[in-house]
């Protein structure tokens, strides 16, 4: 009964480091109908930077990968983290920002195992400062099949 205790202990403690993919789109949403409108940004800000780390952009990736961005504050500003908002461009607008919400901090997004069906996807992603300027950036994802 003992040995079976510590077994019983060791198999859960193993279980708790096991990570399982996790839907970031989901194939119902990718069959939506994309956005209208210009995607464009604004040109040069004072805003923090958005930096995608991970996969690399316009670069096809297989599906589960780490989604991975870095924000860069400016000055002497910091990350407003309740600010951070990432948006799936399509009609209607998907909002990703609960899917990713313990992957979300100052130093920026770190999703490993991001589910994505095949295919490209833009995604807006916007972030403000401390001193409350706000960037914009848009990002394309492409996954192979």
């Amino acid at each position: 009964m003992k040995h079976t205790k510590h077994l019983f202990f060791i198999a859960a403690l193993l279980s708790v480091q096991v990570s399982f993919a996790a839907s970031l789109i989901t194939v119902k949403e990718a069959a939506l109908p994309a956005a209208s409108g210009a995607l464009a940004t604004r040109g040069i800000s004072r805003g923090p930077g958005i930096k995608l780390d991970s996969p690399e952009a316009d670069s096809p990736v297989t599906s589960p990968f780490e989604f991975k961005l870095s924000f860069e504050p400016r000055g002497d500003a910091k990350i407003d983290v309740n600010s951070v908002k990432v948006v799936y461009m399509k009609s209607p607008f998907v909002d990703l920002t609960p899917r990713l919400k313990n992957a979300i901090s100052a130093n920026g997004i770190d999703f490993t195992k991001a589910e994505v069906p095949p295919g490209t996807h833009t995604i807006r992603v916007t972030v403000k400062d401390t001193d409350g300027r706000e960037t914009n950036s848009v990002l394309t994802l492409v996954v192979a099949k």
